[in-house]
This record gives structure tokens, C-alpha cells and sequence, in this order.
């Protein structure tokens, strides 16, 4: 039987995932590669996945996707790792630079400078973002790199907190979907292989390279800043935010 071929987001908050796939003993044929999340999105579209961890703000671009798992990459309150990193009042910004490693952290600060922030900036897609901030501008930033780029800015925003004080209602970075169909006897242990690895997070962490916080600070945030269940609430929220999307320019 051909393996079937995953993608999945390279971050720290995945951990868990990849550990449940590839060390449970759960899940057998299929050959796993982790990736940027515009990529995992990229790979889907393409088909050169079959199935992935995919941004929620690519899932419009997506043609016949399922949803085929009850985890996610959510957060029911700050996640620590969506971050507008700036050094100027947030009324006063300008020019805003976005990382282009994700849609959905791009389209979610745009909804929130439109509908909560109340301010019209320009916003200008970079790759780097080691450049230092002048007056009027902020950038957003995701991923494992904002554990040490947050302490270089006066100010930063939370994205999935601010989304939270906005609409009251969790927010859903990724879910797990499918662009064919996959027997029912993977997705099952796919599941299980999933949920093994939420509920073995700190033996997760071992698979972690070149750690830029300690195990301790990886844990905390794998525990408190994630939260995995994709529940009727995170639902809810995922679709309000896809709502929103129509009105917001990529």
C-alpha cells in the first residue's frame, strides 16, 4: 500500500503532534514533512500532501478539504507565539510588517486593526524580520522566533488574546485536514496517535533542537499558551473568523 504523505507546521507547539505520529507506535504508513505553515498549505494545494496541519487562513483557497481531526493548534487565551511586536503606541502605527510564514496571522491582524484596533496602516509582507523598527512601524511575528524577538520592543500584542477581547471567543490557528480520502483505519489511529502525543507533552519536548528557552518555559507554553481540542467553542470561533475573511484583502 502507497504511504500516505503528511505535512505538518516545524514549530514548537506541534510537538506533541509529531511525537504522537512518529514515536507511539500507533500510526504506520505514511512519511511525515514538516514545514513553514504557508508551505504545509502549498503542499495540500498542490497535492504533494495528502494530508496536513494547514493554517486556517488558507483553508479558502483549499478546493474540497475535510476536516479530519478533533485537535488543533488553538488558544483559548494569550498564545505567546502570534505576536505585533512594536515600539511605537499602537494608535500610531503607520506601517505594519507581516510574516509571511502564515495567512491566517496576516488576515488575523488585519481584522483586528479594522474591527478592534481602529487604525489603517500599511502593511508590507517581509521574510526578514531582524531589521529594527523605526517610529510609526510594528511587525507581526509567529513561530518559535518570538520567544526571543518579543523582549526587544516595548510594546506587544497577542494576536489570539486581542481576538479574544474582540469576539469572546477562542481562535483556531491550524486543524488537521485531508484533500482525498483516507481510510478509515489510518484516521482512527491517526487520531489516537494525535491524542497520545497531547497527553505526553513534556516527553514531547525531547524532540526539540537548539532550544531558545528552557525545557521548563517549552513546557508552560505546550501546556497553558496551546490548546489542542478543536471543541464546539474553537469551532465557532474558526468559523466567525473564516466569515471575516471575505472582507479582508490577503
Amino acid at each position: 500500500m502507497e504511504q500516505l504523505r503528511i505535512t505538518a507546521v516545524s514549530y514548537y507547539n506541534t510537538l506533541p503532534f509529531i511525537y504522537g505520529i512518529n514515536r507511539s507506535g500507533l500510526l504506520t504508513g505514511y512519511k511525515l514533512s514538516l514545514n513553514v505553515p504557508s508551505e504545509c498549505a502549498r503542499k495540500l494545494i498542490s497535492h504533494e500532501a495528502d494530508l496536513g496541519l494547514i493554517p486556517v487562513g488558507a483553508l479558502p483557497f483549499i478546493p474540497d478539504y475535510k476536516i479530519i481531526s478533533k485537535y488543533c493548534i488553538g488558544a483559548a487565551g494569550d498564545v505567546q507565539s502570534v505576536i505585533l511586536l512594536t515600539d511605537t503606541e499602537l494608535h500610531s502605527l503607520k506601517r505594519i510588517y507581516l510574516d509571511t510564514d502564515s495567512r491566517t496571522s496576516v488576515t488575523l491582524v488585519k481584522v483586528l486593526a479594522k474591527e478592534h484596533w481602529n487604525i489603517d496602516a500599511e502593511w508590507v509582507p517581509s521574510k526578514n524580520l531582524n531589521n529594527k523598527l523605526s517610529h510609526g512601524e510594528g511587525m507581526v511575528a509567529i513561530g518559535d522566533k518570538t520567544f526571543w524577538l518579543r523582549n526587544q520592543y516595548k510594546y506587544c500584542y497577542d494576536l489570539a488574546g486581542e481576538w479574544i477581547k474582540l469576539t469572546g471567543l477562542p481562535f483556531v490557528f491550524a486543524v488537521w485536514i485531508s484533500v482525498k480520502e483516507i481510510p478509515e483505519h489510518f484516521l482512527n489511529a491517526f487520531e489516537s496517535a494525535l491524542k497520545w502525543g497531547v497527553e505526553h507533552k513534556q516527553e514531547s519536548i525531547s524532540l526539540a533542537n537548539n532550544l531558545i528557552i528552557s525545557e521548563q518555559e517549552l513546557h508552560n507554553y505546550l501546556e497553558n499558551a496551546i490548546d489542542y481540542p478543536l471543541d464546539e467553542a474553537k469551532l465557532k470561533g474558526m468559523n466567525l473568523f473564516l466569515s471575516k475573511l471575505k472582507g479582508i484583502s490577503a
